[in-house]
C-alpha cells in the first residue's frame, strides 16, 4: 500500500432498542510526518470538557497505530468520564487491533501512522440507570472498524454520492425537504 498521507473515515452504528449507545466516531488516518501527525501531536493538551487520550485496550495496552481520542459532546460528569475511559475506549482499541489483524490497516509500517477519532457518546449514557453496556461496547466496536475501513477505502466515493443525492438524505431533513427522485 502506498503511503497513507490523510484519509477521513466516518461510520454510523445504531443502538439497540431503548438505549442511547448509538455510535458515530469520525476517522483521520495518515502518517507521522505530515498534516495527520501535526494534528496528533498538538492534540497532547487537554481542553476544558473535551478530554483527549491515548487509545488503550487495557492498562499498558497502548494500541499501534497510536490513536488519540476525543469527544464530540462536551463532558460534564465522572460518569461520562467512565463510560468514555472504560467501555468505549476498550471497544475502540479492539476494533483498532482486528483491522490490524484482518489487513483492514497495513501491519507494515504501522509506526508511520497515527489516528485521530472523535467519539460520538450520547450524554444520556451517563444517566441511564438502565444503561447497557454490552451494546455500547457492541456499537463503538463496529461503528469504529467500519469507518476505518471507509477511510482507507475512501468511502464513500465521489461517484456514490452524485448517484446517491436524490435518494439519501440526512435524517435531520425529514418533513423539511422533499427530493425528486
Amino acid at each position: 500500500m502506498s503511503e497513507i498521507v490523510f484519509r477521513t473515515g466516518e461510520a454510523t452504528v445504531l443502538a439497540a432498542e431503548g438505549q442511547y449507545t448509538d455510535a458515530m466516531p469520525e476517522v483521520l488516518i495518515g502518517s507521522v510526518r505530515g498534516p495527520v501527525g501535526t494534528a496528533f501531536a498538538s492534540m497532547m493538551g487537554q481542553v476544558q470538557g473535551h478530554t483527549r487520550m491515548f487509545v488503550v485496550r487495557d492498562l499498558n495496552q497502548l494500541v499501534r497505530p497510536s490513536t488519540m481520542m476525543t469527544t464530540k459532546a462536551t463532558i460534564h460528569t465522572a460518569e461520562y468520564v467512565e463510560l468514555l475511559g472504560g467501555v468505549v475506549q476498550a471497544a475502540t482499541g479492539d476494533a483498532i487491533v482486528d483491522c490490524v489483524i484482518e489487513g483492514i490497516l497495513p501491519r507494515e509500517g504501522l509506526d508511520d501512522l497515527c489516528m485521530i477519532i472523535m467519539i460520538w457518546l450520547d450524554p444520556r449514557c451517563a444517566e441511564d440507570p438502565n444503561l447497557d453496556r454490552r451494546d455500547l461496547y457492541r456499537t463503538n466496536y463496529e461503528a469504529t472498524k467500519l469507518a476505518i475501513s471507509r477511510a482507507i477505502r475512501g468511502e464513500p466515493t465521489i461517484d456514490d454520492l452524485i448517484a446517491n443525492r436524490r435518494t439519501v438524505k440526512h435524517y435531520a431533513l425529514e418533513d423539511v425537504i422533499e427530493y425528486d427522485a
